[in-house]
């Protein structure tokens, strides 16, 4: 029925005259319309400079676009009410009334120009020049027919707003500036929203005549024109009197401001994430980083140490709030445009800290827990110190104090290195991530690749109590939830430990501390001096440090100590001068306790040397210090008894300190005196338990290159305990020779596979294997 209705009524409509009208010549202009869309679609909107923002919204670096323009994106919310409606009344009075062409308009300039036989007044709507705008062509019939087509094109495609929208994005102003935004920060210094009347009025009028009214030429003219125009607004209603004669009487006061080049780095890192990017840069931090990195920079050229990068970061918020990739950008001899901060290179000893505190939560150490910085050997892996030399017993507070390796493998050794390697990937460290399977041990030297920003970042979760979260480069950015990597405890023991100023690694010569805030700060030397690091951090701030040369190029003076710290120090004095920052607190889940100084370990009734230390309840070691025995021994403290072999008399009880066989050779090696366990009673049949000898050389699982014609000799030697009074070595199952403890023997090396054991006089044995093989 309802259908029914519909065909009557359009049979209806087809026999009047309007329907006449629309079948035969309205509803054909429908169709070649839309066929003429499909077949001509509009030109594609053209691209819009990137501008970087600091953190106030000032502007501070802009990108040309891809033909070279200075064209910015106007948002919806940047175009003001003052200059949509300035805009409309001086271009286009019924432009939210007409569908893109005024024929009133039309008909009323084509026959004033007719008559006149001249051109004397236009036509063209808001819609019409946006159409002329995308497609520059000459003025010619044919084209005026064109832009019509595509000013009905873009009415049927966008809204009114987005029309003004693409209009204002799209105004000329002479010379390579395009859109109004683009003027109102190039020629007045300020955004479209903030502009005055006066100022509206005046980069309303200049596409009209863009070489005639020229900014900071002919800025008489275009002052003249302004206010000519302004009247002419008086007359419209829109505007009260006084608003007028405010306009009037303002002065002109606009230049062509050259564009702002400033944190170019990252302003060339982030072109990518919009057209308008607000940063978090704050702009008077950057600044001064900037002329303190380049002055330090030319201090220190003449040592063949031509750059540097930092990185300083907002704790609280987790903002970057200076970025400085390089000394200077446009230093291109020294790759000044490479940018240090995202640069993958070795991070030295930087990573020691955050090790540390992964065994401190797993209950390995404390910050007074006594490690051997002795020679150890992990499958032919061998780390050395950096200066070569060993140290003995230290503590692990003062193995991360003076940055020793031997301790800092050891300790990854006992925690583990894929999990070590994990944590890292959880904080970001994406070269570590990608290589995980070729790692080692050395990775806790720095033997892997990480960024300035990565190293930072995991100093700034140190400094947030252990609460990892990505950097925020942009005001918008989310700080997110954070993951946890240490616990609040760890980091505020290794917090403690790295704000001591009686360390190795405080920079020489240098006297400027007093106005200085405390920090906690580790640096790192890559291998070959290369690479020198500072990462230092405080409730605050926490900042990072590169220094070196781009091209990978060594120098002989670059250390973390006395090339990076020096510089981590003066931006310290620069951002948080005489800073009264409240220092870290021990956190609830941190005790103090009484432990002996030999070991670490809670006192047992014989230590005598106590100190205090952290420590976390329930997870730091709790084993009672043992390692001072007592022992039968016999009068004249040559032999030591067990329990199956005391004598009924002539015997007496002493008390010996206990000493594994890597501190005993240790001491040996170096003539060290210290109170021998006399070996076991000879004549006692029990063999013991326990792990046997420790081979030092050969090492397992290498292979060793000896010529055919004059073998080489290979070094036996081994580590005992110091109650071993003698070894014996086996070459591939046969007696070679029997030694005494800590003596070292020589074999002569035979092509193929050798098994080397050797046995103590306690019956505990080890063994190794090596290949032989001919050069």
């Amino acid at each position: 029925m309802k259908k029914h209705k519909i065909k009557v009524y359009f049979g209806r409509f087809r026999r009047t005259r309007t329907g006449k009208f629309f079948l035969f010549l309205v509803l054909p202009l429908v169709v070649l319309f839309f066929l003429l869309n499909a077949l001509f679609p509009l030109p594609a909107l053209k691209d819009h400079s990137v501008i970087i923002r600091d953190h106030k919204g000032q502007l501070a670096h802009a990108f040309l676009t891809h033909d070279e323009k200075w064209r910015m994106y106007a948002e919806a919310d940047e175009i003001s009410p003052l200059l949509r409606k300035t805009l409309i009344e001086k271009e286009d009075h019924y432009f939210y009334y007409h569908f893109g062409v005024n024929p009133i308009a039309a008909g009323r300039a084509f026959f004033q120009n007719l008559f006149s036989g001249r051109r004397v007044s236009g036509a063209s709507t808001i819609t019409m020049q946006v159409a002329k705008m995308l497609d520059r062509s000459p003025r010619t019939w044919g084209n005026k027919f064109k832009e019509v087509f595509r000013a009905l094109q873009l009415e049927w495609k966008y809204s009114k707003q987005e029309i003004f929208q693409l209009y204002c994005n799209l105004l000329p102003y002479g010379g390579n500036i395009e859109g109004i935004k683009a003027a109102s920060l190039l020629y007045l210094g300020k955004d479209p929203d903030h502009l005055s009347l006066a100022e509206i009025v005046t980069l309303s009028i200049i596409p009209n005549r863009p070489s005639a009214w020229r900014i900071g030429v002919h800025n008489e003219a275009l002052f003249s024109a302004r206010n000519h125009w302004l009247k002419k607004l008086s007359s419209s209603g829109i505007f009260t009197e006084k608003e007028i004669n405010d306009a009037l009487s303002e002065p002109l006061e606009a230049w062509r401001r050259p564009v702002p080049r400033q944190i170019p780095h990252l302003a060339r890192r982030l072109s990518a994430s919009g057209s308008d990017v607000h940063t978090a840069i704050e702009m008077n931090r950057q600044l001064q980083v900037e002329q303190l990195l380049q002055a330090y920079v030319n201090g220190i050229t003449h040592r063949g140490i031509r750059n540097a990068a930092a990185l300083v970061v907002d704790n609280q918020t987790g903002k970057v709030i200076a970025y400085v990739g390089s000394s200077d950008f446009w230093k291109n001899p020294d790759g000044g445009q490479v940018d240090g901060i995202t640069a993958i290179r070795q991070p030295g000893s930087t990573l020691k800290p955050f090790l540390y505190a992964l065994c401190i939560d797993e209950g390995l150490y404390t910050p007074k827990s006594v490690m051997h910085d002795v020679p150890v050997f992990y499958d032919g892996y061998a780390p050395e110190n950096y200066d070569r030399r060993f140290n003995g017993e230290v503590t692990l507070e003062y193995a991360l104090e003076h940055s020793l390796n031997i301790p800092a493998v050891k300790a990854m050794a006992a925690l583990g290195k894929d999990r070590f390697i994990d944590e890292l990937t959880r904080a970001g460290f994406a070269a570590v991530a990608r290589k995980r399977k070729a790692l080692g041990l050395s990775v806790a030297l720095g033997g892997c690749g990480a960024t300035l920003e990565e190293l930072t970042a995991l100093f700034a979760a140190i400094a947030r109590e252990g609460v990892y979260r990505p950097l925020r480069y942009r005001e918008k950015d989310e700080a997110g939830k954070g993951k946890k990597l240490v616990s609040p405890a760890a980091a505020f023991m290794i917090t403690e430990t790295l704000s001591k100023v009686n360390r190795p690694d405080f920079p020489l010569h240098w006297s400027s501390t007093e106005h200085m805030p405390r920090i906690a700060w580790k640096t790192g030397t890559s291998y070959g001096r290369r690479d020198a690091w500072s990462i230092g951090f405080n409730k605050k701030y926490t900042v990072g440090v590169w220094v070196g040369n781009f091209s990978g190029v060594s120098a002989p003076d670059l250390s973390g100590a006395d090339i990076a710290t020096p510089l981590l120090f003066r931006i310290f004095n620069a951002i948080d001068y005489n800073g009264q920052t409240d220092w870290y607190a021990p956190t609830p889940d941190c005790e103090l306790r009484t432990v002996c100084a030999e070991t670490g370990l809670p006192p047992s009734a014989h230590c005598t040397q106590l100190v205090s230390d952290y420590f976390i309840p329930l997870i730091s070691p709790a084993t009672t210090c043992d390692n001072r025995r007592e022992y039968h021994v016999s009068a004249d403290e040559k032999i030591s008894y067990c329990v199956y072999c005391t004598p009924a008399a002539g015997y007496k009880k002493k008390m010996y300190r206990v000493m594994p066989p890597s501190l005993q050779a240790y001491y040996n090696e170096r003539r060290i005196a210290y109170d021998h366990i006399p070996p076991h009673n000879p004549s006692c049949e029990k063999l013991f338990k326990g792990s046997g000898p420790v081979i030092i050389s050969p090492q397992g699982g290498t292979v060793y290159y000896t010529s055919p014609d004059d073998p080489d000799m290979i070094r036996l030697s081994c580590q005992t305990s110091n109650d071993v009074l003698k070894v014996y070595w086996y070459i591939n199952n046969k007696f070679y020779r029997a030694a005494a403890a800590g003596e070292k023997l020589f074999f002569k090396a035979v092509p193929g596979e050798t098994e080397v054991v050797c046995t103590d006089d306690k019956g505990r044995s080890s063994k190794v294997r090596i290949s032989v093989e001919h050069y």
